[in-house]
């Protein structure tokens, strides 16, 4: 039972570390849209 329960709180703290990963890159992803949409604008 303790052996269960570590294996899924250790795939459960991955799962977060992928989620933060992700997250970061749609993050880097639309600050590149916002530079290129200022670029365009010329500001």
């Amino acid at each position: 039972m303790a052996l269960w329960l570590l294996a899924v709180v250790t795939l459960g703290l991955g799962g977060c570390n992928t989620l933060a990963g992700a997250g970061k890159d749609i993050e880097q992803g639309g600050e590149a849209v916002q530079e290129a949409a200022r670029d365009a604008q010329g500001y």
